[in-house]
């Protein structure tokens, strides 16, 4: 089959190349899903995961990319839940071989079923910025109707999420980016937005919680926007800043299939949108990721047409 490796770390996406990889075998509990499409985040070339086992032992070659959308074709020994045939869309186990491939085998219960209402493109863009905006928001910022949310970067693939929900949910949001995202940020259902290049953050005032994407000063500096117990939530690493009177929660997105269900759901009825960028054939997918300008939104490859 063919696949994107890496086996370099210092070489980043340059690092990426297009080869011939043998299909994978189904092992206990799991199932091989023909791939159709995959999404792919810049920042897996930095992880631990991408290069090594739990263990800590070197597992290069290593297929990168951990949201697919496909069709199952195989199921290990023990596997139930699904079947042969069903179309399904998930997030793959960080310490295995991804979805930047032609097939994949992964775990039965870090999928779920995809509806044939729903694209295959559609369905690769959802698994890592809808869990992460779902995970952050309700399970770990524990966000009730009422409440306010600075959603930085609301005009990227988390954050637009994370600002559709928190809305859904009956919370007022304020979006953060730079000036050519406002009107993005908006529409996706931002009542303000604060420019972060030009606009004083500190003019916001309180808000029960601030979902970080970017760390450094900004957060924390959003953190002594926190009011009393309100929460910090962030998914850049350890938070170093907490808010005087509230929580700070750094976090790991994790496969859902019962939260998976839930987000395609408000896709399929309209009340969640998707925020796709470049869509780029597996055959260019190195370039894809190689290229000079801003990415805006998120980068699917589609693997079969």
């Amino acid at each position: 089959m063919k696949a994107i490796v890496v086996t370099d770390q210092a070489a980043g996406t340059a690092g990426m190349t297009l080869v011939e990889r043998p299909e994978p075998q189904a092992a206990i509990n799991d199932v091989v899903v023909q791939v159709h499409a995959s999404g792919f985040v810049p920042t897996e070339l930095a992880w631990p995961s991408t290069w090594t086992d739990r263990l800590d032992r070197d597992r290069t070659p290593s297929i990168p990319g951990h949201e697919l959308a496909g069709v199952v074709i195989a199921l290990g020994y023990g596997t139930t839940g699904l079947s042969v045939g069903q179309r399904v869309f998930g997030l793959a186990d960080w310490y295995r071989d991804g979805t930047l491939a032609e097939y994949v085998a992964i775990e039965a219960r870090n999928l779920a079923p995809l509806p044939g209402d729903v694209d295959f493109t559609v369905g690769a863009s959802l698994p890592i910025s809808g869990l992460t905006a779902w995970q952050g928001l309700f399970q770990h910022g524990r966000l009730q109707a009422g409440q306010s949310v600075l959603a930085h970067g609301a005009a990227g693939a988390v954050g637009s999420m994370v600002t559709q929900l928190a809305r859904e949910a009956g919370a007022y949001v304020i979006g953060t980016g730079r000036a050519a995202d406002r009107q993005k940020a908006l529409d996706f259902g931002a009542k303000e937005f604060i420019d972060l290049e030009n606009d004083a953050l500190e003019d916001v005032g309180r808000v029960d919680l601030v979902f970080d994407v970017i760390g450094g000063d900004i957060q924390k500096r959003s953190a002594g926007l926190i009011r009393a117990g309100g929460t910090l939530v962030t998914i850049v690493g350890p938070a170093e800043a907490r808010p005087a009177e509230g929580l700070a929660v750094d976090f790991v997105v994790e496969s859902d299939r019962a939260q998976l269900t839930e987000i395609v759901q408000r896709v399929r009825d309209g009340r969640l949108r998707t925020n796709i960028g470049n869509v780029s054939a597996l055959d260019d997918a190195v370039a894809t990721f190689n290229a000079t300008e801003r990415r805006a939104g998120k980068t699917i490859i589609r693997v079969r047409p």
